[in-house]
């Protein structure tokens, strides 16, 4: 695994953690999905850097980004992304993420959508967790706090975020090692709101794209930003990946991502 070093950042009165590829490119953010970290870009900086300045940050609780005892909401971490970008004297960005990380990209776009020169929106959403899920994922959420970083859970949650290639059994020994968020952090993501009709008020370029085999998230809910993101392509169907395509199928993402980037 790519580890992308961090440096540290308070913004809102908040520590953040994030990687900077650094030099003259067109700067791209890039936010990971519930459970990961940073990392799961490493095969996009690769690729992209130094023609481009790939900025990879953790979400709280999340990699090296500490958590918080408050609540808080995507609205909130999209403040604090923008607060980021002040940090880094950025006026615009190429803005994106997995899941999470494009739960906040949206947000960010409906608060500033000067500063967003394209999103791009990776096995994510804008409707709000739908009960079905809440349900499954409050049963996974409460077993891990009973029972801990054990096999019987982390199998399972490796596979539904990274299908059972090589990536699943290291991240299973990061989620031994490492405390797991499980705190303010659950909340913020089961009780978010549905943006889904504010769609329209997104105006730029918008590339989308989703793991075929993706149990997180139905293609549906993809399709619904294509319908409703004005200037969105087609999904972009990455065949034979979970969750996490960025990082278990980079061979087709960064393409996808690289054409689109050129004709920005």
């Amino acid at each position: 695994m790519g580890e992308l070093p961090t440096v540290s950042v308070t913004v809102n009165g908040h520590e953040v953690r994030y990687f900077d590829s650094g030099g003259d490119g067109p700067p791209i953010l890039l936010g990971h999905g519930y459970f990961l970290d940073r990392t799961v870009f490493a095969p996009q900086v690769e690729v992209l850097a130094p023609r481009y300045r790939v900025i990879c940050w953790d979400a709280p609780a999340h990699g090296e980004s500490p958590g918080r005892g408050e609540p808080l909401t995507y609205w909130d971490l999209a403040r604090d992304l923008l607060a980021l970008m002040d940090h880094l004297d950025l006026p615009q960005a190429v803005v994106g993420g997995i899941s999470q990380g494009g739960f906040i990209a949206l947000r960010v776009a409906l608060l500033a959508p000067e500063r967003v020169r394209a999103l791009v929106l990776m096995d994510t959403e804008a409707t709000p967790c739908a009960e079905a899920d809440r349900a499954g994922y409050e049963g996974m959420f409460a077993a891990l706090r009973e029972a801990g970083p054990v096999d019987e859970l982390l199998v399972p949650l490796s596979a539904q975020l990274l299908g059972d290639g090589p990536h699943a059994a290291g991240w299973r020994q990061r989620w031994r090692q490492r405390e797991l968020p499980l705190g303010t952090t659950v909340r913020c993501l089961l009780d978010r709101d549905d943006v889904s009709d504010r769609l329209a008020e997104i105006t730029c370029p918008a590339l989308l794209i989703w793991g075929s085999e993706d149990v997180s998230l139905p293609r549906d809910r993809m399709d619904l930003l294509a319908d409703r993101l004005p200037k969105a392509g087609e999904v972009q169907v990455i065949t034979g990946a979970a969750h996490t395509p960025a990082l278990t199928h980079p061979d087709q993402v960064n393409p996808l991502l690289e054409r689109f980037l050129e004709e920005l």
